[in-house]
């Protein structure tokens, strides 16, 4: 007996088939869920990260569409009276639904590798330079993902996929004239990113544009640089890439600095050198188990010339500190009569004799 063109055991099959398929349905997401668990409690005893929390999150939802489609594809299978007709439109539909959850499922697991590796690695490193560049790195392995789907979805109905890779290239090399300049800071960001010339909260000096301050903030295309008076200075990363960059943090935040002092001709050199170094010693902020110098350089036109130079704790107090060292330095040079000496021009104007006399003669 047939009942719309299929005799009764067809229609047994058929029935077979559907049950296993609404079974699977039904009870495939438990049976992932039993299995799924028993391999992560297993898993978690020899690790202690929580990466594999992570994959097995991404990898439970695909594993049962996987198996719901593998047994639709098999209850299908087993149907002889299926049309031969029909075997390439649902090998093509499956293709496409494997392909679909597959995509999902390395879009999940990359998505998910990032945020893991975001909170539980980037997070506790001492550079932010980490996590400044996931969110970067992670567009572009998706847009890489997502490119190679295209390419073999393409390649699946036969589609020559060359011409669309010439295209894109093309496209991206004519992207990349119009946008020379973007893409010439965004490299120089990753460059000062990994080779770490200075970090946040360095104070850094670009000689090429005359400007120093505080780093505030380092972007793909610019760095933000606050001065001392408050201004935030907004610098392309190609400019900094091709300047001469001076870190006054790096590599730690004490810093020497130095003064010329000119003293009279016939000083007691040592004196004055004793009298100097004592006068720093004895100022508040300069490192007491640092060096303090009076080297004696040159002799000068009107002075003999002394480089003073000391070490204070942060560079932040360099300018406070130049006015506290020329102080004592100075009242202690008065109280060991050491006369500092102002520059001194003597003229001398030589007469003739003939002109002896008109000279005497105007002055009286």
């Amino acid at each position: 007996m047939d009942f719309l063109g299929l005799t009764n055991p067809q229609w047994i099959d058929l029935g077979i088939s559907a049950l296993i398929s609404v079974a699977v349905v039904v009870l495939g997401r438990r049976l992932v869920d039993f299995l799924m668990g028993r391999v992560a409690i297993r898993v978690a005893k020899r690790t202690s990260t929580t990466l594999d929390d992570a994959v097995l999150t991404a990898l439970r939802s695909p594993l049962y569409w996987f198996l719901v489609l593998m047994v639709l594809k098999v209850s299908i299978g087993r149907l002889d009276f299926v049309p031969e007709s029909w075997s390439e439109p649902l090998g093509t539909l499956f293709f496409l639904l494997n392909m679909l959850v597959s995509i999902v499922f390395v879009w999940r697991l990359v998505h998910d590798l990032f945020l893991w590796y975001g909170s539980e690695i980037a997070a506790h490193t001492e550079t932010k330079l980490d996590e400044q560049l996931l969110p970067f790195f992670r567009r572009v392995v998706l847009g890489i993902l997502g490119f190679i789907g295209i390419i073999l979805l393409l390649g699946r109905f036969d589609i020559d996929v060359s011409a669309l890779v010439t295209t894109l290239g093309v496209g991206s090399l004519a992207i990349a004239l119009a946008a020379q300049a973007a893409l010439s800071d965004t490299i120089s960001g990753f460059i000062i990113m990994i080779d770490r010339p200075f970090r946040i909260g360095d104070r850094v000096e670009i000689q090429d544009l005359e400007t120093w301050g505080d780093v505030v903030d380092i972007g793909l295309r610019s760095t933000r640089i606050r001065t001392r008076d408050n201004r935030m200075i907004i610098v392309p990363n190609s400019v900094i890439g091709k300047s001469l960059v001076v870190n006054y943090s790096y590599p730690d935040r004490q810093y020497r600095i130095q003064v010329h002092i000119g003293i009279d001709y016939g000083s007691d050199l040592e004196l004055a050198r004793k009298t100097m170094i004592g006068a720093v010693r004895g100022v508040d902020g300069v490192v007491p188990e640092r060096k303090v110098e009076a080297l004696f350089l040159e002799f000068g036109d009107t002075a003999l010339i002394f480089r003073l130079r000391w070490w204070i704790d942060s560079y932040v107090d360099t300018r406070r500190m130049f006015d506290k060292v020329n102080t004592a330095v100075l009242h202690a040079l008065d109280e060991a009569g050491i006369e500092i000496p102002m520059d001194q021009i003597e003229v001398h104007h030589r007469f003739q004799e003939k002109d002896a006399g008109r000279a005497t003669a105007m002055s009286d």
